[in-house]
């Protein structure tokens, strides 16, 4: 009978499909009693009871099967990925599997995910497939479908009812268990980044700061060359600028910047970060949004001031450099710095640079230039791939995607790895701006977009839900250099930012201060949110 197929994938689902889920709760203090025991033995049957209320609605001749092997199947990536990297699954975390590209997720393979896929997923899924089964007619099996779904349905308020109370503060104290329950929370995400659609068409995008100007350069100034690094998965607490143990920035130390040691993400993952930080907007009134607008580019472009995105990701800008100029990671391979699979180190942003900007318009040129630079930085799985072997001062690192196989110690070496290598990046940087001092006012900012957990409580990589995150998926580093050619044109000084390092920032900060190091006028400027503003002082350097 189809209802022994149901009962089966349920039954598999809810025991193997969710360890993770289990795992997490047998962690929980509230359940080192028989009370607790108890409770877990209810939610567990609950979750069986839910699972067999979402595969009776498909339980009909030519659906039942092929949602068996969906649900299976969904139950075993999802599972697989919960215990391995100790994430959770919400819709934050669906944004960022939709908009993973195939070298990213080339980086996830291993033969242990094949393994555990085919153990776990694809065995049961062949399995259930192969049951003969034998149907009634459509009207009897209706109603076996409706006393299935019903049944289920009383099961599951009972097993609710009788421990309400400690489900009630189970889910209250840790939220993530919520998050854990497979696969009913893949459909879930699914459903609401489904509500919001991810990348919303060009065309729908608002326009923002129609009254954006920048004042006529002063006769004989200079105008402004800003690169703006983007930054990715850097945590502020492996920066040796913010305090770390190891010197991981040495390059910068000597290169005179500052470094604001308590600055924090608006999301755990570039596909939330990188939207809101260009956006004017704070970082809940953003999620909040109900349109899409321009960002921090588009602003700065109808200031009247050259703009070039550089992109060293094959996941691209995420939409806030789509009105720019723009140059890919296709068109920056550079034997040497890129390998075969068409990654390339940081630095290849750098090669080439000058005639990138020369190809600008020459009338927005003159009023100045801001680059914007988006790093591989500190990507993971792969960290041992994101630095060159001449900058791998910590040995021995990690080499392999499946972080889980390493020593925690080996993990931190791979990831410092990389620390190291964005600050002979950003020096590199400072360097070429130098070089460029007797025609322009140069100047660095380099921000991160979220931070990453290294296996810390057996948390890996990012993307949690904001308010469960780890503060290591949300302390990010903030550098600032100016040139004295810069602070003589602007005004702002750098011994004034350096009083600031400890000033709490985000990327609430990050549109209005970059407006305001630039001199760019608008009514969307909030002086508030401007970190510069306090440090502008007209006075001779």
């Amino acid at each position: 009978m189809p209802w022994v197929c149901v009962l089966l994938a349920a039954l598999w689902m809810a025991v193997v499909g969710n360890l993770p889920l289990w795992r997490a709760l047998a962690a929980l203090p509230e359940l080192g009693n028989t009370r607790g025991l108890a409770f877990g033995l209810a939610f567990g049957v609950g979750v069986m009871a839910m699972l067999v209320m979402v595969l009776a609605l498909f339980t009909w001749r030519w659906t039942l099967k092929p949602a068996v092997a969906i649900c299976v199947l969904t139950a075993a990536g999802g599972a697989y990925f919960m215990r391995t990297y100790g994430i959770v699954i919400d819709p934050t975390m669906m944004v960022n599997v939709l908009l993973t590209d195939g070298r990213e997720a080339r980086e996830l393979l291993s033969w242990g995910m094949v393994g555990s896929l085919l153990l776990t997923g694809v065995l049961p899924a062949v399995l259930l497939w192969r049951l003969p089964l034998r149907w009634p007619g459509a009207a009897r099996q209706a109603l076996w479908n409706a006393i299935t779904f019903i049944a289920a349905a009383a099961v599951l308020a009972g097993a609710g009812g009788l421990f309400f109370q400690d489900l009630s503060a189970t889910m209250r104290n840790h939220k993530q268990v919520r998050y854990l329950i497979n696969p009913v929370n893949t459909f879930y995400a699914l459903a609401m980044v489904g509500r919001k659609p991810v990348q919303r068409n060009g065309a729908a995008v608002l326009p923002l700061a129609e009254d954006a100007r920048l004042p006529a350069l002063a006769p004989g100034a200079k105008p402004p060359l800003v690169v703006m690094v983007v930054g990715e998965t850097a945590r502020a607490d492996h920066f040796g600028l913010n305090g770390y143990a190891r010197d991981t920035t040495p390059e910068l130390a000597r290169a005179g910047v500052v470094s604001f040691r308590n600055a924090w993400s608006c999301g755990t993952n570039t596909a939330a970060s990188v939207p809101c930080m260009f956006s004017p907007l704070d970082r809940e009134p953003f999620a909040d949004r109900t349109a899409n607008t321009e960002g921090l580019a588009d602003v700065l472009q109808r200031a009247g001031l050259a703009v070039l995105w550089i992109d060293n990701q094959a996941g691209g800008c995420k939409g806030v450099c789509d009105r720019v100029p723009k140059v890919d990671d296709s068109e920056l391979q550079v034997p040497g710095l890129c390998n075969s699979n068409g990654e390339c180190l940081d630095e290849v942003m750098l090669r080439g640079l000058d005639e990138r900007i020369a190809q600008l318009p020459p009338a927005r040129r003159a009023r100045g230039v801001v680059v914007f630079m988006h790093q591989m930085g500190s990507h993971g799985p792969a960290y041992y791939l994101r630095s060159p072997p001449r900058q791998k001062r910590y040995l021995p690192e990690c080499t392999t995607n499946a972080l889980q196989q390493c020593a925690r110690d080996q993990v931190v070496n791979a990831y410092d790895n990389t620390v190291a290598y964005t600050d002979q990046f950003l020096a590199d940087t400072i360097g070429w701006l130098k070089a460029r001092e007797k025609d322009w006012a140069p100047a660095l900012v380099y921000l991160s977009d979220h931070g990453e957990s290294l296996g810390e409580n057996n948390l890996y990589l990012h993307g949690l839900p904001y308010r469960l995150a780890p503060d290591a998926q949300k302390h990010i580093p903030w550098v600032t250099w100016l040139s004295p050619a810069f602070e003589q044109e602007s005004g702002i000084r750098m011994r004034c930012i350096a009083q600031l390092r400890d000033t709490q920032v985000s990327h609430d900060n990050y549109f209005h201060s970059t407006l305001g190091l630039l001199g760019v006028q608008t009514s969307v400027l909030n002086p508030a949110r401007d970190i510069y503003g306090a440090c502008r002082d007209k006075a001779p350097a």
